[in-house]
């Protein structure tokens, strides 16, 4: 029960099952990859039980390869997909490891700078379009600051919002057919990145021309990393109708980026973040954005990827059990229990405003009533430990 299926949409970044194993101490533990890894990796992917391959533009063409050789990778790549039956449901753009970016890129102080960004994303939409992703995901690594007097944020803010409604309107008089969304994270590369949550991600998406088509793609580690709840901010954009794509990973709070294999680390945050995508119907890709231990071959990495689905797989199985234990659907139940009917008060009108002001309520009464959170969070243990 649990194997993937390609049902569940579970896919990986190129970056991710292709990490060489560096680190800021540490060079390559694995070898580099090449177009022909690339292709391998679909089919094994594949056999996993993987339904597609996520990528940056330059994690398949090179920063500086030309126009014939772009399209040459690209049809290899898409072969290899469509050999593998493998989709490519989500690309972006990297704008963060070429020194160009170093200070920014929609954001950047230097107008070179921005109008090289917009020319490499319109590039980078044209090879997913090829691909046939239909979700771009912007990700601003080196859109922030560690000098606070290098940028009025103001004004900086006002170039992001300026940048994505150019490449809205270029996707539109493309014609494509594409939905974007905003990656947050709090810091790391820069020391401080503008609109660093997922909250603040979706207060700015209403400023721009077309906020209809853009989202949010919320990860684990990023939220986690502002010591923030990260089902809650994902709840805020189900709520909001803007979870476009999600990043699954896991991370050890209080710690730089981790990148950890999906349920690794956190298991009841992961156990109630699953129960959310599961009860609130979430039927786009699920991206595992992440990667393997700096010990392992490439033998280990095949390990991760599969690890990342299994644990998803056993934790949906644990929800299931969940939503249907009926000790535990019995004590949610008595916590909603209305005995009095005062529920529907809290829809507006007249009678509902008079009705509430003529109400006696007994809130020392109400007050001490327990609320049986104990014994409902033993049992969600017990379920998640697999002993009820």
């Amino acid at each position: 029960m649990y194997e993937p299926t390609r049902a569940e949409k579970f896919t990986f970044g190129m970056w991710t099952y292709s990490n060489p194993g560096s680190d800021p101490f540490g060079g390559p533990t694995r070898p580099e990859p090449d177009l022909d890894f690339h292709c391998r990796a679909a089919a094994k992917l594949a056999e996993l039980g993987a339904y597609g391959i996520n990528l940056h533009d330059n994690d398949l063409v090179p920063i500086d390869a030309t126009a014939a050789e772009r399209d040459r990778i690209a049809a290899i790549f898409r072969k290899a997909l469509d050999d593998a039956g493998m989709k490519l449901p989500m690309a972006t753009t990297n704008m963060f490891t070429h020194p160009v970016f170093k200070d920014g890129a929609f954001t950047s102080s230097d107008p070179a700078v921005r109008a090289y960004a917009l020319q490499k994303a319109m590039e980078g939409m044209d090879l997913g379009v090829a691909l046939g992703a239909e979700i771009y995901v912007f990700w601003g690594g080196r859109e922030g600051t560690e000098v606070d007097a290098s940028k009025d944020p103001v004004t900086a803010i006002a170039r992001y919002r300026d940048a994505f409604d150019f490449l809205m309107q270029y996707s539109k008089d493309q014609g494509y057919n594409i939905r974007f969304a905003l990656e947050p994270k709090p810091n790391e590369p820069r020391g401080n990145l503008f609109l660093p949550t997922v909250g603040a991600m979706l207060g700015f998406i209403q400023t721009l021309r077309y906020p209809e088509l853009m989202g949010v793609n919320p990860e684990v580690a990023h939220e986690q990393m502002a010591g923030l709840n990260f089902p809650h901010a994902v709840a805020q954009a189900l709520d909001a109708g803007k979870l476009f794509h999600i990043d699954l990973n896991d991370q050890i709070p209080g710690r730089f980026d981790q990148d950890l294999r999906f349920g690794s680390a956190n298991i009841k945050d992961n156990f109630f973040l699953v129960k959310l995508l599961v009860d609130h119907g979430y039927d786009g890709p699920k991206h595992f954005d992440a990667h393997a231990y700096r010990t392992e071959d490439r033998d280990g990495v095949w390990d991760f990827a599969a690890g990342c689905m299994r644990n998803y797989m056993i934790l949906k199985e644990k929800v299931e059990r969940f939503n249907a234990d009926a000790e535990i659907q019995g004590l949610l139940a008595e916590s909603e229990a209305d005995p009095d009917g005062l529920a529907g008060l809290a829809s507006y009108s007249a009678a509902n405003v008079e009705a509430l002001k003529s109400r006696q309520f007994d809130i020392n009464a109400i007050g001490a009533r327990g609320r049986r959170l104990e014994r409902l969070d033993q049992l969600t243990i017990e379920i998640i430990l697999g002993v009820r």
